[in-house]
């Protein structure tokens, strides 16, 4: 992910004279939460608070002040027709002009987020898993593309991910965070059946899918009973990935589905995991 920490980084290298806008409050349906924050420069910006109007004005108002080097205090926005957005509900804007201590903090602040983000460990570097991961290089995870073959994965070649070069995928599986969600596409049926095994075999996983048709699933399941005598494991498993409403078999689609079920099962793990340990402290704190 250092591709994905340097943005920030370069962005305001680019762009030292910079304003930050933060949303501060959001009542009602807003576009984002108060947890949205973006960098405008004078021909650029870097993140978003929504976009729309409400994102047009608060560009217009940092641009404004970065040219008269004013403090471009507040803003309340209504989300109504007055401006051209029905959402219905209020945004409070706050403006920031950068320095070196804001810089600091900001980039601190991404870092941390970028720390906290699920893992996604996607296994065969053909071409589903080439779009796969392009597919989910745009959403909030980490992302590792795993293969035996390095001209696969040299063609691959999609920013803001990682690449690993193994003999041995299995043993990825076993180092992988808590949390982590594992796709398996590999180009060999076996490899695909011991890096699912393997999968399945971890009580902490997020998500563990592997491609392919009704057929691959029964034959896999008959296979994990006979070699590795835990088909109880079996149910863990998504197969195939993307779902069987549409029966599209073209990489891009395959990848769109799934990358939308991978996404829905890493962030609802993870929200599981931060509702649990609230759970925990409020319990604790009672009991002391």
């Amino acid at each position: 992910m250092a591709a994905l920490r340097e943005d920030i980084r370069s962005f305001l290298r680019r762009n030292p004279q910079c304003m930050l806008v933060k949303v501060t409050d959001a009542a009602g349906s807003t576009p984002r939460d108060t947890d949205a924050w973006m960098l405008v420069a004078a021909d650029c910006i870097f993140g978003t608070i929504g976009g729309g109007q409400l994102e047009y004005m608060a560009i217009d108002q940092a641009r404004r002040a970065l040219r008269q080097s004013t403090p471009a205090g507040k803003m309340s926005v209504p989300l109504g027709p007055e401006i051209g957005q029905c959402c219905g509900g209020r945004v409070g804007l706050s403006f920031a002009a950068m320095d070196s201590a804001l810089a600091t903090r900001l980039i601190a602040s991404s870092d941390g987020e970028l720390a906290v983000r699920p893992h996604v460990y996607v296994f065969g570097a053909g071409h589903v898993g080439r779009a796969l991961v392009m597919a989910l290089s745009l959403v909030p995870s980490r992302i590792t593309l795993v293969d035996t073959r390095e001209e696969e994965l040299s063609a691959s070649n999609v920013p803001g991910i990682e690449t690993c070069l193994t003999a041995m995928p299995e043993a990825v599986v076993r180092t992988a965070p808590a949390g982590s969600s594992f796709v398996i596409l590999t180009h060999d049926h076996a490899l695909d059946f011991l890096i699912t095994a393997e999968a399945l075999g971890r009580t902490d996983a997020a998500y563990v899918g592997m491609i392919g048709s009704g057929t691959k699933r029964a034959t896999f399941k008959n296979w994990l009973s006979r070699e590795v005598g835990h088909s109880d494991r079996f149910a863990g498993l998504t197969c195939p990935i993307g779902g069987t409403a549409l029966k599209d078999k073209r990489p891009a689609v395959i990848a769109a589905l799934a990358a939308a079920e991978i996404t829905v099962a890493a962030l609802s793990y993870q929200a599981q995991q931060v509702d649990g340990a609230h759970g925990r402290r409020w319990e604790a704190t009672r009991a002391s």
